[in-house]
Order: C-alpha cells, then sequence, then structure tokens
C-alpha cells in the first residue's frame, strides 16, 4: 500500500514537472488573452451589429487620417487660428469687458456693508444682462432651464432656506427637522410613482441621480451576480449623464438606437445587446432631446427575464408624467407599477419647481439602496458614512424642495401639467397643422415638442438662429437636426407668440444660404467629417474654461 502511494506521488511529480513547464504556461496566458478578447469581440459585435461596428471602425479610421492631417504645419496653424478666434468670441460674450467693469481678484481688506454688497450686484447684473438688465426667463421665451413657480413661490422658498440656511444633513442630530423633511420629500416622491414601500435619497440634480443609480446598480451586480466587467445599456436619447456614470465608474456602455419615426429605443436590438456583463438597462419618461418616451413594458420584461436592472428616467417628465393620466392625457405605463423597474430619477427642481440643486433618486426597495451608500469604517476621524456622492450638504435646498411641495400640493401640480402639456400639445398640433416643411420628432407625451424640416430649402438651424432674433432661447439637436421647446408655466402665456414667430423665422430661413449663427456654425461643424466632434469638444472645452475667467 506504501509502495503504492509513493509511486503515485512520483507519477503527480512527473506531470506536473511535464506540464507546468514555461511553454505551457504560455501558451494557458496566451489562450486565456485570446479567449477573452474573443468573448468580448462577440459581446460588442452582438450589442452594435457587425454592420454599425463596421461604420464605426469605418468612420475611426478616418477620423484618425483627418486628426493626422491636421497636425501639419499649414493645417494645424489654420485650425489653431478658427479656435481662437472662437475661444474670443465665447469670452466676448460672455466675459464683461470695458473700463466701467470692476473685478474682484483679491478679497477687501475691510468687510463690506450689506448696502454695498447689494449695490454691487445690481451693478453686475446690469453689466452682464442678469435679473435686473436682461431678464430673458420672465418673458416666457426660454426654453426650459428655469421652472418657474411664480413670485409667491419664490417667497415661500426664500423663507424656508433662510430658516435652515446653516443646515447640513451630514449631521441629522445636529438637524433633525432637515432629516425628517428630506424623508417626507422622498416618501412623497415614491407614493407619485406608485411605490409606498420603496427607498430613495435626496440628490444635487440629475445628473447624480443617474450617476448613483449606475453606482448602486454596478455595485449590486458585483455583489449578487460576481459581474466584474459591467456593462449598460441605453437609448441613443437617453441623457448623456449615463455616459457620464460610464465614464466615472468603468461601466461599458452601450447606445441602441431609436426608431426614427416613434423615437422610441429599438427594442430587439436592446435585447440582442443584453449579455452576462450587463448590469441595467435604461428607459426615459420623456427624454431629453425630443420628448417622447420609451416603452417600459417591454424593458421591464427584458430586465426580468435576464435579471437586470431597469432605470427609467423621469428627471424632465418628473412632476409631469405621473399627473398626465388624471390631467386627461393619455400614457403608457412607466412607473413602479411595472413589474421590473428596479430605480427611477425625478428633479424635484424642474416642474417640481423646487430650488435648483434638488434631485431624488428612487429604488424599488431598501436591499437595493443599500449599494449607493458609501462607509468607511476605518477612518482616523471616526465611522463615515454618506448616502450619495456628497458630504456636506445643503438643508437649506431640502428646506426649499420641501416647503415648495407643501405649498404646490396635488392640485397645485395637477393643475400646472394639465397648462403646461396643454401649452406643448397646442403648439404640436399647429406645426402639424400649419407648418408643412416641418415634422414633429414622434409622439411626444408631455411637456417638450421637437420639430425638424422636411424641406431642402430650409435649414432648420437657421430657424433657430432667426428665433433666437426674436428673443427665443430654443434647443438644438442632432440626429436628425431639429430644434425643441421645453414648455413651462412662463410658456404658457407665450404659446401663439412662439407660432407666430416660427411662421416668420420658416418664412425668412427659406432658401436662404445658411447665415454664421450659433447653432447653424456649431452643429454644422459637429456633422461636417469624422473629425466634427473633434473640433466641437475644443470649442466646448474653450466653453467650460471662459466660465472661470474673472
Amino acid at each position: 500500500m506504501s509502495l503504492s502511494l509513493r509511486e503515485s506521488k512520483v507519477a503527480v511529480r512527473i506531470f506536473a514537472k511535464d506540464l507546468l513547464t514555461f511553454d505551457n504556461l504560455r501558451n494557458y496566458v496566451f489562450f486565456h488573452v485570446v479567449v477573452r478578447y474573443l468573448l468580448r469581440t462577440y459581446r460588442h459585435l452582438a450589442a452594435r451589429g457587425l454592420r454599425r461596428t463596421t461604420v464605426e471602425l469605418w468612420r475611426g479610421l478616418v477620423k484618425n487620417v483627418i486628426l493626422a492631417a491636421m497636425k501639419l504645419p499649414h493645417i494645424r496653424k489654420q485650425v489653431d487660428s478658427q479656435m481662437a478666434q472662437a475661444r474670443k468670441d465665447i469670452e466676448n460674450k460672455l466675459v464683461p469687458k470695458g473700463p466701467s467693469v470692476i473685478r474682484h481678484l483679491v478679497l477687501p481688506s475691510e468687510g463690506r456693508s450689506l448696502d454695498w454688497i447689494m449695490e454691487e450686484m445690481e451693478r453686475m447684473d446690469l453689466q452682464t444682462g442678469g435679473p435686473s438688465g436682461n431678464d430673458h426667463y420672465r418673458t416666457g421665451k426660454l426654453s426650459g432651464a428655469v421652472y418657474h413657480g411664480g413670485k409667491d413661490l419664490e417667497d415661500v422658498i426664500i423663507a424656508a432656506m433662510q430658516r435652515y440656511i446653516v443646515s447640513n444633513p451630514l449631521h441629522p442630530d445636529a438637524f433633525p427637522t432637515i432629516r425628517k423633511m428630506e424623508a417626507e420629500i422622498i416618501a412623497m416622491c415614491l407614493r407619485m410613482f406608485h411605490n409606498p414601500t420603496g427607498a430613495g435619497s435626496t440628490t444635487s440634480g440629475g445628473t447624480e441621480s443617474i450617476v448613483m443609480s449606475c453606482k448602486t446598480h454596478r455595485d449590486w451586480a458585483r455583489d449578487v451576480k460576481g459581474i466584474t466587467e459591467p456593462e449598460m445599456i441605453i437609448p441613443a436619447s437617453a441623457h448623456p449623464a449615463f455616459d457620464k456614470g460610464s465614464h466615472y465608474l468603468g461601466i461599458k456602455i452601450h447606445h441602441i438606437p431609436v426608431h426614427p419615426t416613434t423615437r422610441k429605443v429599438d427594442v430587439r436590438r436592446l435585447a440582442r445587446a443584453i449579455n452576462r456583463n450587463t448590469i441595467m438597462i435604461v428607459g426615459s419618461v420623456i427624454n431629453f432631446p425630443d420628448g417622447n418616451m420609451d416603452d417600459i413594458v417591454a424593458l421591464a420584461k427584458l430586465a426580468k427575464r435576464y435579471g437586470v436592472g431597469l432605470h427609467v428616467d423621469c428627471c424632465l417628465g418628473s412632476f409631469i408624467v405621473p399627473f398626465l393620466e388624471e390631467a386627461g392625457f393619455p400614457i403608457a405605463p412607466f412607473d413602479f407599477r411595472v413589474d421590473g423597474v428596479t430605480a427611477i430619477s425625478c428633479d424635484t427642481h424642474k416642474y417640481g419647481f423646487a430650488p435648483k440643486g434638488s434631485s431624488v433618486i428612487m429604488y424599488r426597495d431598501s436591499e437595493l439602496r443599500k449599494y449607493q451608500y458609501y462607509v468607511y469604517p476605518d477612518w482616523a476621524g471616526g465611522v463615515y458614512a454618506s448616502p450619495s456622492l456628497a458630504g456636506s450638504r445643503p438643508g437649506s435646498l431640502i428646506a426649499g424642495a420641501w416647503a415648495t411641495m407643501q405649498y404646490m400640493g396635488y392640485s397645485g401640480y395637477l393643475a400646472s401639467c394639465r397648462s403646461i402639456v396643454t401649452c406643448a400639445k397646442t403648439i404640436e398640433s399647429a406645426i402639424r397643422s400649419d407648418f408643412p416643411d416641418l415634422f414633429i420628432l414622434g409622439d411626444p407625451v408631455a411637456s417638450v415638442v421637437a420639430f425638424g424640416s422636411q424641406s431642402p430649402s430650409i435649414n432648420i438651424m437657421e430657424v433657430g438662429d432667426i428665433m433666437s432674433t426674436k428673443g427665443w432661447h430654443l434647443n438644438a439637436l442632432n440626429n436628425p437636426p431639429a430644434l425643441h421647446i421645453a414648455c413651462t408655466r412662463l410658456t404658457t402665456a407665450m404659446t401663439e407668440q412662439f407660432i407666430a414667430d416660427l411662421q416668420d423665422a420658416v418664412r425668412d430661413a427659406r432658401g436662404k444660404a445658411a447665415g454664421k449663427g450659433t447653432m447653424v456654425s456649431l452643429y454644422g461643424l459637429g456633422v461636417s467629417s469624422p473629425a466634427g466632434p473633434n473640433l466641437v469638444t475644443r470649442i466646448a472645452t474653450a466653453f467650460l474654461d471662459t466660465l472661470y475667467i474673472a
């Protein structure tokens, strides 16, 4: 028996010696790398298709050739000159200049009085075209951006924020009322979206809500499913906050095209993109570009079938979409009543009229929410725990949001929904019936209406630039080129004026050579070549740099 055991050990050593050679180990590593990248390639092809992948590779190749050519001295000099001019134009538009402009670059030697501060703010407003100078948003000609609930609500918000101006939810023992109000904001939103037993947290805005959801689903998938190379799948029309979350959190992202007519994400192509590394899929109600909504019921079935998360982005739909049905406007199921929905983002600072910097991310249950938290138990300063990206947070914003929701009430939000959506539907109906050269993108369900040109003699970006000369601030869109207006309470009084101005703009743009307005220049550059987005990125970077010129 002992001889047999000895022989066995010898045989094992001989086998191991023959097997664990350098050449064999090298082959194993090579085989592992090849298989891993073949799997990645297969998943990429499954998600994007052979045709789209080939187009992406070709465009990437052409882009690199163009970018290489742009490094040639004479071309680079020309491009740099144009970029410098663009930067100068941006600075001239955003940064006040002249002998009367006082720049406060160092602390005053002595503190200023309140009267001096208010007078200086008034003077700066006049110089920059702010509230006392060029008060655009109150005219009702601004698409979205300012979701104004009225002067009476302003007074309510100011009073609430002033009462809790120094509060910080990071210290709930010191500010227990803020903790209570934050929990009640979340509870009210959960009931609006039909999940009273769910969970959530407040955030600084829609982007943070979305990034937190990405983080939550990533960590959940890693813990529950063992996924270490996470991927998520979103419609091409989804908000770029998902791309930002992908970039920050190391999540591979797939963009699925939307149907050219319905503007809904192609569910069949999205299903084809799901693989063992998928952590979540996304649908919008409503999307920012054209105001359409995805088929949440179909997406939820996919989420259930494959055991992945489904985030429904209601940041823009916010306090409009939960009230549509009762307001008399049809809408397909989209909230937590749909089995398979795991998270919903809702901006209280949009159609909820709360002060800017206020949003809510909601989850189906608290078990999922715990993956959003960050806890560091071993810090020298004690146990550190925070629910979202920020540590310290302004409790005054929570107080302002809570006061807004109490002041508006269910009936106030219902009436607001009815008037805003009626405004949007009136504009949509007028464009469909009275503007034969324009077309509506999809079938918008709420407050946003997007329209493009179906006439070769009308450049829709030129229409946008002409509307700008009439005081309107519309949003320009890509793929296809279009404009949109996000109607607000301020827009409701300007409905007929918008239609009349749009008629004049379309007439003036007909047959006109494209000018040098902002929309024509910027969006024309973006589609001019595969390298166009790189040039637009440089201009956008210059814009961001300019924001910090004192």
